[in-house]
């Protein structure tokens, strides 16, 4: 692979870093370096959409007609690198990066031209109703029902752990509308307006105390057959298509990069030695591994395909990898800075030799969020299929397993 730019494609990473260093706010930068989520929240999402929509750079794999960039697989990869060197908070994927893949394969052109433009503008804000109770990997168990009523459906039951549902106005959703086949058959493929009546959303909170999944119960919920995306009961090829974007759609490398240089930064200033800079090359080389193999993919993708079997290989490696990026994190916490200064109170009862209240912490500035980030980023190797599963795909698929 050769990883030499042409002048051309230097030119773009100037024009890159310039607007970064333009548009790119403080408190953008500051609200990305603390982050716990993989998910921006709302408003910081819509904010740095409405930035790039401006510069035309929002959703640069879709197709020009609809807003994409016309960029090389080499000046995808260099604004990937850029975003992430710089600290630029992620958009929210739900609609630019996995409604809008499966609109511009499946969906009519009508549908094309109505949600494509809400979604970059951000008027509408999307959530992903997959997950049952009891449909989690295998989501084909699923058994939330649509049934027909007219030019509608009816929808009735549930779907958990839906990320922003209580600010989504929107939902892309895989429901029930036939079962009497094979459970991947019957499964339709719906946007669903989270203003009806009859949608209710009860928040789950996590270990980290944070609110950003959701339940959502669908009681008599009437929905327009023109929501189905694809066909009726095919809903299952549509769903394969979207996976395929959410498992491998995104540049794990860049971002992992850019953690473990934070990493160096944050280790150095605890005075940490030998030791955990081995972890963190060992964790900088299998980002780099993981960055060349996004890489072929991205050309790949370049050509007409999709993500493919590759979707799984970068989900496992990329969440895993993340994971244990949250490991070192704590263990550079979990250090002093500054060595103790023991004090002690005198005959009188005055305080001596106490540490002042400049005093370091225990860990880095950088340590605020570590915890949570730790305690949310388990969910990495679950959500968007476990890496359980991932692992029967390739090995059935790949190696005929």
């Amino acid at each position: 692979m050769n990883l030499a730019f042409q002048p051309d494609e230097e030119r773009f990473r100037e024009d890159v870093r310039t607007f970064l260093d333009r548009d790119l706010a403080p408190d953008l930068r500051r609200y990305a370096a603390r982050m716990t989520s993989v998910y921006s929240d709302k408003d910081t999402a819509l904010a740095w959409q409405a930035i790039l929509v401006k510069q035309g750079w929002a959703a640069p794999g879709w197709p020009v007609e609809y807003g994409g960039c016309d960029w090389s697989v080499a000046q995808r990869y260099i604004f990937d690198v850029e975003m992430a060197r710089a600290g630029a908070p992620p958009l929210s994927p739900m609609g630019i990066a996995m409604c809008g893949p499966a609109l511009i394969g499946h969906g009519t052109k009508a549908q094309k031209d109505h949600y494509l433009p809400r979604i970059l503008s951000g008027e509408d804000f999307w959530c992903q109703g997959y997950s049952e109770p009891h449909a989690g990997s295998d989501l084909a168990q699923l058994s939330m029902s649509a049934k027909e009523d007219g030019d509608a459906f009816i929808c009735n039951g549930s779907k958990i752990w839906t990320t922003h549902a209580h600010e989504a106005n929107m939902c892309f959703c895989l429901v029930r509308t036939d079962a009497s086949g094979k459970p991947q058959q019957g499964i339709t493929f719906l946007l669903i307006d989270m203003t009806s009546p009859g949608v209710r959303v009860d928040p789950i909170i996590m270990l980290s105390g944070e609110h950003i999944q959701n339940a959502i119960f669908f009681d008599d919920v009437r929905v327009p057959q023109a929501n189905v995306i694809g066909k009726v009961n095919e809903g299952w090829t549509v769903a394969k298509y979207l996976l395929e974007f959410e498992r491998g759609g995104s540049s794990y490398g860049p971002r992992l990069k850019a953690r473990v240089g934070a990493l160096r930064r944050h280790a150095a200033e605890a005075g940490l030695g030998p030791d955990m800079a081995i972890k963190l090359s060992q964790a900088e080389a299998d980002a780099s591994a993981l960055e060349a193999a996004e890489l072929m993919m991205m050309s790949e993708l370049a050509g007409g395909g999709t993500p493919g079997l590759k979707a799984s290989m970068m989900k496992v490696k990329g969440t895993e990898l993340s994971q244990r990026l949250t490991e070192l994190a704590i263990e550079i916490a979990g250090t002093y800075v500054e060595p103790f200064q023991p004090h002690h109170t005198s005959p009188g009862g005055e305080v001596v030799n106490a540490p002042s209240n400049s005093a370091a912490l225990v860990g880095p500035d950088g340590a605020v969020t570590v915890a949570a980030k730790y305690l949310n980023d388990r969910a990495g190797s679950i959500y968007a299929g476990s890496n359980e599963i991932q692992r029967n795909i390739l090995a059935k698929a790949q190696l005929g397993l």
